[in-house]
């Protein structure tokens, strides 16, 4: 029988978790090991083996233990010595149950933990892999940071895995290395925010790799963080325990060593989202991946350090949901496409398939099964939501190019490229044809 416990999550996308360490350890003579990582909506996506089955997780450097909340029925792994636990997370629902497992084997390369803790969230409606799109099986995060100096190169996607015994601080051109706090297996670094309406005000961030965010503030008027005259509101993002919304705006921008970004894209979360935390202390919000992505960085959990380096994403503008719509996958459909011309012959660029083709018909006609792009949310007020779409359109093209051909967070750009682009959109509802067509708007005007 399951022995029963009550534990509390809290995270920025997910969640953080505190409980006993174990250890990671690089063959002997080692001195690290690269991964390889794919980023995706601002988050870091990398391969982990655990007990044999290869899986792939979400970075997070604000998570304790890892959590796996994505099984299908075509996954199949083993876990050792379970106990069931009711968790809570970020988001306004209720506790939900949980596995707790202890002395499971996770392999990153040649990194391995042979007694690696883990969490095994039940509620198959968590499923971060339809918007993401790609299939993504939990988060991991504390451990790694704990046992290696963790180097994170935005730029070429690539982690390494350094031992710290054997790791030597360099004088580098154009880098600079800052204090960064660990905390309740947290790390936090100091910034300043440059606020419209308010003398500059130094902050305390939570440093979490596992949001897609750029920066959250609580709302703290009495400490100079008061929301923006010009904001909206809008979906922040997707916690354990449900959807998490706020208040979204911009600042003046954000100081971060001697690194200056402005015009600083923000959001001030609900403080209902927090109910799973017993208390925020000292912490005054959170720095995620789409401000991150900026540098390159190096961990240093043990010296308490964190040494940045500007790479070329630094001056890219921050991105806003400018047409107001959420996409997800919803499984799977088929599409009948011609690839052949009037005289019946196979157009040559219709020689490879796309997807995994099912049916050729008279070598003229091609079935393909192809990811179905649904609309999963609309902002109230929204260029989108004026124009007509609804939540469910299935999304069929966008500015006439087929959407299939396309990755989800390659179509979420199209259809948010610039304000005062002119987006058209063919759906699909009640098994008709729609085309709706809009224009992006300026978020906010300017001052």
């Amino acid at each position: 029988m399951l022995r029963k416990n009550v534990i509390f999550f809290a995270l920025l996308l997910i969640v953080p978790l505190m409980v006993m360490a174990q250890g990671y350890k690089l063959p002997k003579g080692e001195k690290h090991q690269k991964i390889r990582f794919e980023l995706i909506n601002n988050l870091i996506i990398i391969p982990v083996e655990i007990n044999g089955t290869e899986l792939t997780f979400i970075l997070d450097s604000g998570v304790s233990k890892p959590i796996l909340f994505n099984l299908s029925k075509s996954d199949s792994i083993s876990i050792n010595n379970v106990t069931e636990v009711t968790v809570q997370g970020l988001g306004g629902g209720e506790p939900m149950k949980a596995l707790s497992s202890k002395g499971n084997i996770f392999e990153l390369g040649d990194a391995k933990n042979f007694s690696q803790d883990l969490y095994v969230v039940l509620d198959r409606d968590i499923n971060f892999s339809t918007s993401l799109g790609i299939p993504v099986h939990g988060i991991m995060g504390y451990d790694l940071f704990r046992d290696f100096i963790v180097e994170v190169n935005y730029a070429s996607k690539r982690i390494i895995l350094h031992n710290p015994e054997r790791y030597t601080y360099r004088d580098r051109r154009k880098t600079q290395t800052i204090p960064l706090m660990v905390e309740g297996r947290k790390a936090y670094m100091q910034a300043t925010v440059l606020m419209k309406d308010t003398a500059n005000v130094p902050v305390k961030l939570l440093v979490d790799t596992g949001s897609s965010d750029a920066l959250w503030l609580f709302h703290q008027p009495t400490k100079g963080l008061e929301v923006p005259e010009k904001n909206y509101e809008d979906l922040l993002g997707h916690g354990l325990s449900g959807d998490i919304f706020g208040k979204r705006s911009k600042i003046n921008g954000i100081r971060i060593g001697d690194f200056e970004l402005n015009e600083a894209k923000v959001a001030f979360p609900y403080r209902e989202s927090f109910k799973g935390l017993d208390s925020l202390s000292d912490r005054n919000g959170s720095v995620g991946g789409e401000l991150l992505k900026r540098f390159n960085m190096v961990f240093d959990y043990s010296r308490g350090l964190i040494t940045l380096k500007k790479n070329g994403n630094f001056k890219e503008p921050f991105q806003y949901n400018l047409a107001g719509i959420d996409l997800q996958h919803n499984g799977l459909r088929y599409i009948a496409e011609s690839i052949a011309n009037g005289n019946g012959v196979v157009k040559s660029d219709e020689q490879d398939a796309f997807g995994n083709v099912q049916i050729l018909l008279e070598n003229k006609t091609r079935l393909s099964l192809v990811p179905e792009i649904v609309v999963s949310g609309i902002r109230a007020g929204s260029p989108a939501a004026e124009a007509g779409l609804r939540e469910g359109d299935v999304i069929l093209a966008v500015n006439g190019k087929r959407v299939h051909r396309y990755k989800l967070q390659e179509i979420l750009k199209m259809l948010n490229e610039r304000e005062g682009k002119r987006i058209k959109v063919l759906i699909e509802r009640y098994n008709r044809d729609l085309l709706f067509t809009f224009v992006l708007k300026k978020m906010f005007d300017d001052d």
